[in-house]
């Protein structure tokens, strides 16, 4: 079953044109391919509930401003503020053809997903669909991206092209000088990780192991949210202290990291074991944990080794 069969009566197209993939024009439509749930709310005088409105006035004075007398200020390089209507805006040589470009192909791997934007789905909206079945499998063969740009609400994008569940969804991606460089002490420092740290933290991530289902997750803030605004209504406490009575973990704190992943990995080890009826879900952890056993030897020597660090430790507080 296609990702879009039974969406596209409640979706609307927001752009449509060309996929440019050399002589050959794809003719497509653009779909946002994403929806918030979060519950819209509005702002409300918390005395009374009475609504909240926001006047545009100018500065110093109770003058209203009509929206279409707005304009939009800028500083320029020389510390000056430029005025910009929405004529200068439009006067800019930006690229208006209704053409999503294909520039250039490479490797999955080589596009980290911190490049990812907004995601679209684009539908076919020639009578054949021939051409873009044949670039969505080309895709597909060839294990890449498509690197395109396009121009959107006035502005120059610039995306990749791949294929999901069948359909060719166009991913917005972030500019290089968007994205930010982490500059955190820690990097420069030497930080030494031990042969049976790395193979105890290795065993634990085996024994959690599994294929990712989206629809075994869901929002708990919405669903907490939406049972405060119910018990609220009708006069009622939502989250009794009973309740966060069982969600407080009476954990001790482990001083010492290996003993904390051994302690983890042997809490994950068990779980299969005390729930034989327990969901699907849970297999793959329980297939992984009959691999795990390779990689524990090690952590057993460390765990005799741990009392010695601890020691060590003591003295140097003391």
């Amino acid at each position: 079953m296609s990702l879009l069969d039974g969406t596209m009566a409640t979706m609307r197209s927001i752009w449509k044109g060309d996929l440019s993939f050399g002589l050959v024009n794809v003719p497509v439509k653009v779909y946002s391919a994403t929806e918030s749930h979060d519950r819209k709310a509005t702002q409300v005088d918390s005395k009374d509930g009475t609504r909240i409105r926001y006047r545009r006035v100018r500065e110093g004075t109770d003058t209203e401003v009509d929206f279409a007398d707005i304009a939009s200020a800028y500083e320029a390089t020389n510390g000056e503020t430029v005025v910009l209507t929405k004529d200068d805006l439009s006067s800019m040589p930006v690229q208006k053809s209704p053409e999503i470009a294909i520039l250039e192909f490479v490797p999955r791997d080589q596009v980290d997903p911190i490049y990812f934007d907004k995601p679209y789905y684009l539908e076919p909206s020639s009578k054949s669909p021939k051409a873009y079945v044949l670039l969505a499998k080309a895709l597909e063969e060839t294990d890449r991206l498509a690197i395109a740009n396009f121009t959107l609400r006035n502005r120059t994008r610039l995306a990749a092209l791949r294929v999901v569940d069948g359909v060719m969804t166009l991913q917005t991606l972030l500019w290089p000088d968007e994205v930010r460089t982490p500059d955190f002490a820690f990097l420069g420092e030497d930080v030494q990780i031990h042969d049976q740290e790395l193979a105890m933290a290795s065993s634990l991530i085996d024994t959690m192991a599994r294929d990712f289902e989206p629809s075994e997750y869901s929002d708990t803030y919405q669903a907490e949210l939406a049972k405060l605004i119910d018990a609220k209504s009708e006069g009622a406490e939502a989250f009794p202290e009973t309740d966060k009575a069982d969600e407080e973990d009476d954990d001790s704190e482990v001083a010492d990291l290996l003993a904390a992943l051994r302690a983890s990995v042997k809490d994950r080890d068990a779980a299969p074991a005390e729930s034989k009826d327990s969901p699907t879900k849970k297999a793959p952890a329980k297939a992984a944990a009959k691999k795990a056993p390779a990689k524990k030897a090690p952590a057993k020597k460390a765990a005799k080794k741990a009392p010695a660090k601890k020691a060590t430790a003591r003295k140097a507080a003391s």
